[in-house]
């Protein structure tokens, strides 16, 4: 019998400190450069959507390839791509975790009605408040305290 695979993973990770920063000017110069690199890990970018603050993606992902590392491409070859071409005038980073979630090929189109209407989504909502209800609905014990990384000002 020959290898199959579906695996589908729904990532969302935010700026550093969560700030208002992924411009409309080149966001979807972002999602493109998303697709293009998780092809290095044999994935395949089925949807990407986000805000100033944050991006969800849903990813096909190949099993010979830890999903960690997958993003871990994305984030550190993102935040190079940014820094490199000038995009913002500071340094830019990526929040130091992020949420992976699995899919059921049964509700992919849901799930990009809804990474596709992400705008819409946080004129009422906040990003916080999203993600934990995401952490919340898959059923992932976590702290509150320690789910986001607050800025140390001082």
């Amino acid at each position: 019998m020959s290898t199959h695979h579906g695996i589908l993973i729904h990532v969302i990770f935010s700026t550093k400190y969560r700030k208002p920063i992924l411009s409309d000017d080149w966001r979807d110069s972002l999602f493109a450069y998303f697709g293009g690199t998780v092809k290095e890990h044999k994935a395949n970018l089925l949807k990407a959507g986000g805000v100033r603050d944050h991006v969800h993606l849903l990813l096909r992902v190949h099993p010979h390839v830890a999903i960690s590392s997958t993003i871990q491409l994305l984030k550190a070859n993102s935040s190079r791509w940014i820094n490199e071409n000038r995009k913002m005038a500071q340094p830019f980073q990526w929040q130091r975790g992020y949420g992976a979630f699995s899919v059921s090929s049964s509700v992919v189109d849901s799930v990009i009605r809804y990474i596709a209407h992400q705008r819409e989504h946080h004129q009422k909502r906040s990003f916080q408040d999203e993600y934990l209800e995401f952490l919340n609905r898959h059923g992932i014990e976590f702290d509150e305290r320690f789910v986001f990384e607050q800025e140390c000002l001082g």
